[in-house]
Order: structure tokens, then sequence, then C-alpha cells
């Protein structure tokens, strides 16, 4: 009889006397000269006897249950008394479970998306059963005490099953060795088939497990393996508010890489998770208890913790939107519950970073609560929110509401937090991408971000700088703007990141740095710095991205430094390098390229290299494009290097006019400048002049006269002044 009056059956008392017991010191070294590397876990040497002595002693039952527990393949009560004195631990069958079986199938066949999935994993999972156990030599004994816990799960009735789940829940199950013990003896397969029971407690006390033990990325594995999620899913349709609330929050630990958010999909838990957060239909009005009940409110909380999860997936986005899962995300987010909230704007910032998810948010006001919980003393919920403003400040109309909202203010107070990187980096981009609109800068300017931003550029990590530097960027487009950053010191920290390898933040820096060029004392800086330099050598940089970048923040370096010519000339293969990059596929590089060369070609001695180096073929040959951003800077590099010895006539032998004069069609004032420029100095040239009024470049040229544009109306008339004058010259010519 126990402590608590409960009696014993003769079996289970000796069951229970095995509890703690050690392996042979035999066993032990025989399983060490077999075992695996991937077993790290074992302990020290003078460790190791501890827990044997440990294991021989500890365990003494204080519950048990009346019913007799009956397993198979055990030997007779005489062999168990005779284990208990020699220590030795039955062993079952060494046979492989069906479902193991077909565990080792789907790994065999599948390979998802990492998500630490261990190679010691499928090692284990071909050996015997025994093996482990032998294995288990050097653990802690809770691992002992944990498997005989689940040997009684399998064979023990209601009552057992329900103190068995109880007495594993006292172990810390967010260890390693717990979880994978669970796992090793086939606990999983069992917790999972409790959850096709009728009787909810079970229910209750395999979901408690599984929501610990899931935390493990292959335990994780094994339980979409095993085909746990799909049962998961459907307990979300109970009348229990706790089997719902223990199965959404199970399915949030299980749906962290993408095959198990693939079958939460098409199972059908997408639409029931969203049906979830209209749990708390009145999680508006917290003041009325009686409206807002605290088990409504953790069941959409857990719904929407699940969807959180879900929604890495671009598909998942779409099923929550489908099932109207953001007006009910809307109507959370007004709730004064942080529990509630951070899940919620979690889900919205995932789902943001997609273009109808912005306008949906517009469209449900989600802006105005976004800015308000930013003066929220909760970290978590100011990163997630600041972070949601992030993805959508991207729109113009999104950044208007947050400046509307008063956002802006505790964004730039946040800068002084530097503590939570996470949180940091979240509000630096919320800032980068809110400057975008010269309002918002204005206001940064009044709040003093500027020189906050300019104090992050050093000793802080990658995501935050590339943040810091891209606010940086947008901000120095204005003069006042780029006077801060220069007297605060920011611009030697920023040439210094030019050396970096991180792909965003070169983009990011390159135009910070080359919008602080166009003013001059900032140029200065910049040249004794060897910041051209740097930059020049980024065109050799595999991404197009960098390249064009470095090629735009070339353009105002060339053009303010003092000797551009000779500074130019400074950089051995150079010019050379600029001219093969309109070789380059990629239409920014090519628009940026040509910009780049417009500037070189003002020194004539650079006109003349790059001409040498072929420039006129390979602009003549871009000639044939559709792209508005192309033609304009390769309409003024035509312009430019027409200025030297015959590249007037080169142009018009590699058919390069006609195209030109197709260009004067575009709606884009800019191009039209550019390009009446460029044929102004084509016009020169007498063939190339036939060849415009071919083409009807005069009727187009007229109505450019009118262009208020002072510059494209004085081309315009130089052209058609030069077509004038040689078909003059030709009909005198014809005459005499």
């Amino acid at each position: 009889m126990s402590k608590l009056g409960i009696s014993f059956s003769e079996d289970q008392q000796k069951e229970k006397d095995q509890l703690g017991k050690a392996p042979k010191k035999e066993e032990a070294a025989a399983l060490r000269k077999d075992i695996s590397g991937s077993d790290k876990r074992s302990l020290e040497k003078n460790q190791i006897n501890f827990w044997r002595n440990q294991m021989t002693k500890r365990w003494e039952p204080s519950l048990n249950w009346k019913t007799t527990v009956n397993y198979k393949g055990k030997g007779s009560a005489k062999e168990i008394q005779e284990d208990k004195h020699t220590g030795k631990l039955e062993k079952p069958r060494p046979s492989v479970s069906h479902g193991r079986a077909q565990l080792l199938r789907k790994s065999a066949e599948k390979i998802e998306e990492t998500v630490s999935d261990s190679s010691s994993e499928s090692e284990e999972d071909e050996e015997p059963p025994d093996h482990r156990q032998e294995a288990s030599a050097d653990l802690p004994s809770e691992y002992w005490q944990i498997q005989k816990l689940v040997k009684y799960l399998k064979g023990g009735n209601q009552t057992a099953t329900v103190i068995a789940l109880c007495s594993m829940r006292d172990f810390s199950l967010a260890q390693e060795t717990c979880q994978l013990a669970i796992r090793d003896v086939g606990g999983l397969e069992v917790l999972i088939n409790l959850l096709e029971t009728d009787e909810v407690k079970c229910k209750i006390g395999s979901l408690k497990i599984l929501k610990e033990i899931s935390h493990n990325p292959q335990i994780r594995q094994n339980i979409v393996d095993l085909g746990g999620l799909p049962i998961m899913v459907n307990i979300l349709d109970s009348p229990h508010k706790s089997l719902k609330c223990l199965a959404a929050e199970t399915i949030a630990n299980v749906a962290k890489f993408k095959r198990a958010r693939r079958v939460v999909r098409q199972h059908g838990g997408i639409t029931k998770l969203v049906a979830l957060l209209d749990c708390a239909h009145d999680s508006t009005k917290p003041a009325q208890s009686s409206l807002y009940e605290a088990r409504d409110v953790e069941v959409a909380r857990c719904g929407a913790l699940a969807l959180w999860s879900c929604s890495k997936s671009h598909t998942n986005k779409e099923a929550i939107r489908k099932a109207g899962g953001i007006p009910l995300l809307a109507r959370l987010l007004k709730t004064s519950h942080e529990n509630m909230l951070i899940p919620v704007v979690g889900t919205l910032q995932e789902c943001a970073s997609e273009e109808n998810y912005r306008a949906a948010i517009k469209a449900e006001r989600i802006i105005e609560n976004l800015v308000k919980n930013l003066n929220s003393e909760n970290e978590q919920l100011q990163e997630h929110c600041a972070m949601a403003i992030y993805q959508c400040a991207e729109d113009k109309e999104t950044r208007d509401l947050v400046r509307l909202h008063g956002g802006l203010k505790p964004l730039a107070s946040l800068l002084n937090n530097t503590d939570n990187k996470e949180r940091l980096a979240a509000v630096t981009g919320a800032i980068w991408k809110c400057s975008i609109s010269k309002e918002n800068v204005t206001k940064f300017r009044e709040y003093k971000a500027i020189e906050t931003l300019v104090g992050l550029l050093t000793d802080q990590p990658e995501e935050v700088l590339v943040n810091v530097v891209g606010a940086l960027g947008e901000c120095c487009q204005e003069r006042e703007n780029r006077v801060i950053v220069r007297k605060c010191g920011g611009i030697q920290p920023l040439v210094n990141l030019l050396v970096g390898i991180n792909q965003a933040l070169l983009v990011n820096v390159t135009k910070a740095v080359g919008a602080c060029a166009v003013e001059p004392e900032s140029m200065m800086i910049i040249d004794r710095l060897d910041g051209v330099r740097l930059l020049w050598s980024l065109l050799k940089n595999p991404h197009p991205d960098v390249k064009a970048s470095a090629a735009w923040a070339l353009c105002p370096c060339i053009k303010n430094a003092k000797d551009a010519g000779e500074m130019v000339r400074s950089f051995v293969g150079g010019l050379e390098l600029i001219v093969n990059l309109l070789k380059s596929d990629n239409k920014e590089v090519l628009a940026s390229v040509c910009a780049a060369i417009t500037n070189i070609a003002k020194d004539q001695e650079n006109l003349a290299v790059i001409t040498d180096h072929g420039v006129v073929p390979l602009l003549s040959k871009l000639a044939n494009t559709n792209n508005n951003k192309l033609r304009h800077h390769l309409a003024e590099a035509i312009s430019r290097c027409c200025m030297w010895g015959r590249n007037r006539v080169a142009f018009g032998e590699h058919k390069a006019v006609a195209p030109l004069v197709r260009y004067l069609k575009s709606n884009d004032t800019n191009v039209h400048r550019a390009t009446a420029q460029a044929l102004y100095q084509l016009s020169e040239d007498a063939d190339n002049c036939i060849t415009m009024h071919e083409n009807g470049a005069v009727k187009l040229l007229l109505d450019m006269v009118g262009s208020p544009d002072q510059d494209l109306q004085e081309a315009a008339a130089g052209c058609i002044s030069n077509i004038r004058r040689l078909a003059l010259a030709t009909e005198k010519a014809r005459y005499t």
C-alpha cells in the first residue's frame, strides 16, 4: 500500500522497482564500442559512476494505479526479481513498428527545407531498439524514468494513462535529454495516438507534453512524419477551448518549416485557425469583463500564434487573406492585452510583405493601431510594430499615415535605446522607409534623429547598419541634412563601410556616399579618404545592384571633384572597366554606367580614352531600348561622346540615329530633352541629318520648340536649324 492508499498489484510493484536501474558495465562497454559519434551528450567519466549510483537507488514512486499493466515481451515475475538484484533492465523485442518503418521511408525519400535535421536521428532510427537502451548508459536517470512512464502509457488504462502523463509533465521537458527519451522509446507515436481518443483528459495531457517537446527541431519533424499535424488540425474544431488552445500552440511550434506549414494548409488548418480569431469578438471592450472572457482571449491568442508561424509561407499568406483573417486581426489589434497583440502584430508583419495585404492594412486602418503600440512598454511589441511599419511603408500613403498619426516621434525616440538589437533593427528599418517621403525627413530633422543615426554607424550589427545607412541615404537628398551628417563626422564611417561584403549594406552605403558627394565640402573629405577609388572598385562586384549603385554614386563624385579628369585617369584600368560594363544585361547597370560615362566624357582626354576602348559601338548597340530611364542617360552619353573626333559619324554608321528619333515619341520630358540634345550634336553630320529627316524627326522637334523647358527648346531648334541648313545647301547645289 502506498502513502496515498493506492494498492499495487504484484507485477506492478515489481515493475516499479525496476525504475532507475542502470545497465551492467559489460553492456555499457559494448555500447561505447558500437555507438556512433552522433551521441555527443555523454558525461565525463567521473560523472558516469555518480549517475549509476543515483539510478540504482532513485525513484520510489509516490503514485501508482490499481489496474494491472500488461507489457508484451516481459519475462516472468521470477525473472524480473532476478533482474532487480542484478540491476539489469528488461529489453523489448527487437522489432521495428510499422509507424517507425514508415518514418524511415519518408525521411529517406524527402529532403525538406532545413530545420536542423540531424544525422544522428536517422542513424538511431536504423539501429535496433535495444541499442538505444544500452546507449543511454551515460545518460541521467531522468532518461530512464521517462522511458518507463512511456511504457505505462502503452499498456495502461485511462486512469494509468492520465497519471503517467501527469508524472511525465513533472520532468523538465525543455531539456533535450527528456525530449529524446520520449522519442527514443516510441513515446511520440503513443502521444499522437492519444489525440485520437475520446477522452479529453488524455488529449489535454498529450498536447501539453507535445507542446513542450515540439520546441526541438528533430521532434517537430518526427511529429509531421508520424501524421500528428492533421490530427491537431481536427482538434481545432473541438468544443473544448482548452483543447483548441493547446492544439493551436503545438501547431505554432511545429509549423516552423516548409513541409509542416504545407500540411497545415492542405488539411484546412488555415481556415480553422482564422476562425479561432473570432472567439474574442468583444475584445475591443476590455473593460467589460462579461464580454471579454479570458478563455476566449486565450483561444484567439493561440490561433494568432499558429497563424504567425504559418504566415511565413507565401501560399499561406494568401490563404489567411482569403479566409478573412485581416479584418479579424485588425479587430484584435485594438485590444490592450499585450500577450494577444504580439502574435497579432507578428502575423501582420509577416503578411505585410505582400502588396494585397498592404492595401488591406490601409483599408482596415491598421496603421493607426501600430503607431499607438509603438508607445507600449513591451519591447517585443514595439519591435513587431516597427517591423510591420517597415514592411508597409513602401507605399507613400502609408508613410503619410504614420506621420499623421504621430508615429515618427516614437520611432526617433526609440533610436536612443540600443541594447535590444532586434528592436533597433526594426526601428531603423521603419525610419529608413518613412524617410523616402521628404515631409517625414523634415520631421526627423526636428526630432534630432539624423544625429542619432550618424552615431549608430559604428559598433552595430549589419542588420542595423543596413537600415541606418539606408535612412541616411534618403535624408542626405536634402542639403541641410548633408551638412548635419558632415558636421557630425558621418562621412568617414560611411566611407569605411565601402569595404564590406554585405550586398544590401553596399547598395545603401554607396547611395549615401553619393548623396553626400553632391556637397563640395563633403566631396573633399570623400576624396581624401580614398572613397572614389573604393566606389570604383565596387564596379567589379558580382551583384548587379551593387554595380549600379556604385556607378550612380560615382556621378556626383566626378562632377564635384576638383580635378575630376586627372582623378579618373589615376585609376588604372578604370575607364576600360566602366566601358565594358556597357555589355551588361541589367538595365539599371546600363543606365547608371551611361550616366557615369556622361560625366567622364566632360574631360577631353578621358573621352579620347573611352573612344579607343570602343564606347561608340557599345552605346549604339543599346539604342533599341524601350526603357525610359536607360533612354534618358543613353541619349546624354551619346550627346557627350559626339564631341570627340569623328564620333558623330561613327554613331551614324552604327545605326544609332533612327532609334534616337523614336525616343521623341516618349511621354517622358527628361527623355525628350536628352534626345533633342543628342540629335542636335548628331545633326552636325550631313548623313545623320538625312536619316533624321527620313524618320520624321522635324515634325516631332517642331512640337518641342514650344516646350516650357528651355534646354529642350534650344536643342530642338538647333537640330531643326542644322537639318534645314543642310536642305538649303542641297537645294542650292542642285541648281548650281
